[in-house]
């Protein structure tokens, strides 16, 4: 959506081609217990300049609310704030030693200027060499598999520093504490609003319009749907996952295929619960002991005015899988019951009748795993093999880490990139609907 409304700020003709009936993807919304959030949690910091941006830009600047959040570990079965210098002094898990070689570690990726060099060593090594193994073992290693499953051995330590480097900044802004964000509505006001204002600029939206080959064609490049339906245009972007590409586009050269296949992807399964009472009273709990089937708890009305829910509480319950994983056959009920279970046992007091509703929700390709020389390798560049063939989407994030302000980032480079590929001058000419003409 950010491309396509940066394309038609610099003056070319867009159309949005989207396979679900409404915009969003991660961000897309949800219904619990009769209210409407976001499906995965996001938050906002005060760093993030380019989601800022983008909002003030969509009138939702007055929208936005700030507060000041706590962090949580669970830790041999106890939960612990960690969420000042106190209390990273008083931490139990760690002793002095370990303490020490902990912030010196964070504190030398926070000044890390050169990242490329870190695609050079895997992030346990680069880890266990800078905080020693007790660290790595007590704090490193569970939040590594929290974000990455069992993709934490083959990522690079370009992947913590990323995460490093970003609550560093947040903290800067923040003047030390932890401030986090939201929109008032959470994502679904926004993208109501980014909606409307494509509608305005004149962008042709296409919802529930799913593409299912892509040709280029000496005179431009044409879509088939799964409908039989063919659109001709000048240029295409492609935006969906890398590893979906070589199957819409049968045109690419076989390295290229190659390459877009071996992108790792990460996907995640996440449990939102309404419940009657707050957990922790965290907004994010950071879990080490491997017995708890989640990988973390996010309580968003530490974060958002539980009012906003009827005075009930919203949480979510990640599980960063592999492809592979035997955990995505499982049925949302056996989900929600594993989940509970756990949820009963790490605090005291929780029971299953304080669950008022609960929603499962899957995403398959969440984020490409930083490997080893993934800019070099496999990042995928905006050009393809063929000549109106582009590729932006948040596989090209190398120096990052997924988020919503990264990938807005993301597309606003790419929009400029791409107006020098444009064929022709458009500004200032409103958009012509695209040809189509019925599959013979």
């Amino acid at each position: 959506m950010t491309l396509a409304l940066r394309l038609r700020q610099a003056g070319a003709d867009v159309t949005l081609y989207e396979t679900a009936p409404s915009p969003g993807g991660l961000a897309h919304a949800q219904e619990i217990g009769g209210f409407t959030w976001d499906r995965f949690y996001h938050v906002i910091l005060l760093s993030d300049r380019h989601l800022l941006g983008l909002l003030q830009d969509l009138g939702l600047g007055e929208r936005l609310r700030w507060e000041t959040t706590r962090t949580g570990f669970f830790v041999d079965g106890r939960l612990h704030s960690l969420s000042n210098s106190l209390e990273f002094l008083t931490f139990p898990p760690l002793n002095l030693l370990d303490k020490i070689r902990l912030g010196t570690t964070i504190l030398r990726a926070s000044k890390i200027k050169n990242w490329q060099a870190l695609e050079k060593v895997f992030v346990t090594d680069w880890l266990k060499k800078w905080s020693g193994g007790r660290t790595f073992e007590r704090i490193w290693l569970p939040l590594l598999k929290s974000k990455l499953g069992d993709n934490y051995q083959i990522a690079s330590a370009a992947f913590i520093w990323a995460i490093i480097a970003r609550m560093y900044a947040a903290r800067r802004s923040g003047l030390k504490r932890e401030m986090f964000g939201y929109v008032e509505g959470g994502y679904a006001r926004v993208l109501a609003g980014f909606e409307a204002r494509l509608q305005e600029e004149g962008i042709d939206l296409r919802f529930a319009t799913p593409i299912e080959e892509i040709r280029q064609e000496p005179d431009g490049v044409v879509l088939r749907t799964r409908s039989g339906l063919r659109f001709h245009h000048d240029e295409v972007v492609i935006t969906l996952p890398t590893t979906r590409i070589p199957g819409l586009v049968p045109q690419l050269a076989p390295p290229e295929v190659e390459q877009f296949k071996t992108v790792v992807y990460q996907g995640v399964a996440c449990l939102s619960l309404l419940l009657r009472r707050p957990l922790g009273g965290y907004y994010v709990t950071n879990i080490t002991d491997d017995w708890v089937p989640f990988t973390g708890v996010i309580e968003m009305t530490a974060l958002v005015d539980p009012a906003t829910f009827g005075g009930y509480h919203l949480v979510y319950l990640p599980r960063y899988l592999t492809q592979d994983d035997p955990f995505w056959r499982c049925e949302d009920d056996e989900i929600e019951e594993t989940f509970v279970q756990a949820l009963e046992r790490m605090y005291p007091g929780f029971t299953r009748a304080d669950v008022v509703d609960a929603r499962v929700a899957r995403a398959r390709e969440v984020q490409a795993i930083s490997t080893l020389q993934y800019s070099t390798t496999l990042k995928p560049s905006l050009e393809t093999s063929l000549p109106n063939v582009f590729v932006a989407n948040s596989s090209q994030i190398a120096a990052g880490t997924l988020n919503l302000n990264e990938t807005i980032g993301l597309a606003e480079a790419q929009a400029t990139a791409l107006v020098q590929h444009l064929g022709r001058a458009t500004r200032n000419r409103r958009p012509a609907p695209a040809k189509e003409v019925y599959d013979a």
